[in-house]
């Protein structure tokens, strides 16, 4: 049986303990306080990251891994004899999954796979653990790549952001779409199109915002390969409501908390779930 070692970014967002079970190596991106740059996950986490923004008024910027850190990653793997399932944040958003590229190029490996998820966060996430479950099942590499390949705009994004200021700023959404809440009280429930973030619904009020998002899911045909991933940014009211109803359907499921890079982002009070149709 081959030996396939998965390696992705710190922007998968998924529970530590999910990274042990399946040995996936996380390479984190940078965050980036003016000339002050950080590993995601490693030397700063979340509240660090909102705690600075809202001390010194400043949003950070996030940084690619760069084609080197790949490589090292990459040869550190291929001389221990193992093949390489790359998969990354969306090519639409960073640059990661282009370095990765380079770096596939540069060793000329044919036992590297570099997959652009065309997804982020644990949208992002939910296609690794995918990935993981069907290599524990003896899947092939070729054949691991070939059905994440097919499987990946099947992944379903409903979160809902309590301001949408940060995505405005961070240039993830319109100003036209932010002002739609801002200046109406309007909250947002976000997808994930064609690599990019862009507005599902507009529903106003913690309640509704609930009901859509339920309703919404309960279309879904799952793929019960992977849990349900409940996302959360410290919204404590929908975090409850939606966890109660996983938890009273005897839905699997796996809570999933922002890390920094996708934070600074989304900012606070944001929460939602990510699930993979069939």
């Amino acid at each position: 049986m081959e030996k396939i070692k998965i390696i992705t970014d710190s922007t998968a967002d998924l529970p530590k303990e999910i990274y042990e079970k399946y040995d996936i190596e996380v390479l984190p991106v940078l965050i980036n306080f003016k000339e002050e740059s950080y590993l995601d996950g490693v030397e700063i986490d979340a509240d660090k990251v909102f705690e600075r923004i809202e001390k010194e008024n400043i949003l950070p910027t996030t940084g690619q891994v760069i084609p080197n850190r790949f490589i090292e990653i990459y040869q550190k793997y291929l001389d221990a004899g193992y093949k390489i399932f790359s998969i990354h944040m969306s090519s639409a958003m960073s640059g990661t999954y282009q370095s990765a590229c380079i770096a596939k190029s540069t060793l000329e490996s044919d036992d590297i796979i570099v997959v652009d998820s065309q997804n982020i966060a644990p949208a992002l996430g939910i296609l690794v653990l995918k990935a993981a479950v069907l290599l524990e099942k003896g899947n092939s590499l070729e054949e691991t790549f070939k059905i994440i390949d097919s499987v990946k705009y099947n992944v379903k994004t409903l979160m809902c952001f309590e301001s949408l200021e940060y995505l405005i700023r961070g240039g993830r959404i319109s100003k036209t779409a932010g002002m739609v809440g801002s200046v109406f009280g309007i909250k947002l429930i976000l997808d994930i199109k064609d690599g990019l973030m862009s507005v599902k619904d507009k529903v106003r009020g913690n309640k509704k915002v609930i009901k859509k998002i339920i309703s919404e899911f309960e279309q879904a045909n799952l793929d019960e390969d992977v849990p349900v991933l409940l996302v959360d940014a410290k919204n404590v009211e929908i975090k409850a409501a939606l966890l109660e109803y996983l938890q009273t359907n005897n839905l699997k499921y796996t809570e999933c908390p922002l890390g920094s890079s996708v934070c600074i982002h989304s900012g606070p009070n944001c929460c939602g779930l990510v699930y993979l149709s069939k």
